[in-house]
């Protein structure tokens, strides 16, 4: 009997088909033949903030690529998919929902906010598990995770342990960005950036050994000044040629700091002179070995 072919290509016709398909015949479970060469993929676990994007697609394609290329080479293969809390961006999200319907978390208290997250959490997490079986990832989804399952953070915590007591990763100070109304830290991604007026500072730095000698920096942040390490100005500004490899003394903490030139350094902007900050180890050292020019 004959069938008219439809003018149009449309997916719905058969993807969710062929997909149920697959996945009802275990096409992508790993065979369990010990005498196979196993290949494992652990999905780096998408946010539940919220739909894929662009970036998730490539990447979940190149995964895909690369479990379904060994499976046909007979590997015991396993793709094992997740989805992870992102606490602090989904607390952004689920705080703004609220405040669209009107409330906050304080409103609610603890146990009902928490009661909100894991709502926003079942339906994001759900919503990118069936997106990426939309675009035909053979995850073996039986395994699916969570990062707050049970037994997870235990084992997050055990490599985190395992890999400081190796001196792979360490505990260190660096500066962030806090948001005033959360009350706590946020990720770049979450920031949001705007341009102001701001104004210029002038302070001067005496040359070490001289009566009336000076060089001025120019800042828009003079408060960072107590963590100087140095004065830096361009090695083709003749104005400071005399001044380079010698020191002068950081104002209020009465300390010597060298003056290097960089060609990091604009003679347009300011006077020319910009001071360097905020300190740490490395930085000094490199200073301290630093061949002036």
């Amino acid at each position: 009997m004959d069938k008219k072919l439809n003018d149009k290509y449309n997916p719905k016709d058969f993807e969710d088909r062929i997909y149920q398909e697959w996945e009802d015949k275990e096409y992508f479970k790993p065979s369990m033949d010990k005498t196979k060469p196993s290949y494992c993929i652990m999905m780096p676990p998408p946010n539940v903030t919220g739909k894929l994007h662009m970036g998730h697609a490539l990447d979940d394609t190149i995964q895909d690529i690369l479990i379904r290329f060994k499976r046909m080479q007979g590997y015991n293969t396993l793709w094992l998919p997740g989805s992870d809390h992102s606490a602090i961006s989904t607390e952004m999200k689920v705080v703004e929902k609220l405040k669209n319907e009107g409330k906050t978390k304080q409103d609610l208290g603890r146990e009902k906010f928490l009661e909100e997250a894991w709502d926003w959490t079942r339906l994001y997490g759900g919503t990118i598990q069936n997106q990426q079986k939309k675009l035909g990832c053979s995850c073996d989804w039986d395994r699916r995770r969570f990062t707050l399952d049970e037994g997870l953070s235990n084992a997050v915590l055990e490599q985190f342990v395992d890999l400081y007591n190796k001196g792979l990763i360490y505990k260190g100070t660096r500066m962030i960005n806090y948001c005033p109304s959360c009350k706590t830290s946020i990720s770049d991604a979450e920031v949001e950036y705007k341009e102001e007026a701001t104004h210029l500072w002038y302070i001067r730095y005496k040359i070490t050994g001289t009566e009336d000698k000076y060089i001025t920096v120019a800042t828009t942040r003079p408060e960072t000044m107590l963590g100087d390490t140095a004065v830096a100005v361009s090695p083709t500004d003749e104005r400071y040629a005399d001044y380079v490899g010698k020191t002068c003394i950081l104002p209020i903490m009465n300390k010597e700091i060298p003056i290097i030139a960089d060609e990091f350094v604009e003679k347009e902007f300011g006077t020319g002179a910009v001071n360097v900050t905020p300190f740490d180890t490395q930085l000094s050292e490199i200073l301290e070995n630093r061949e002036v020019a």
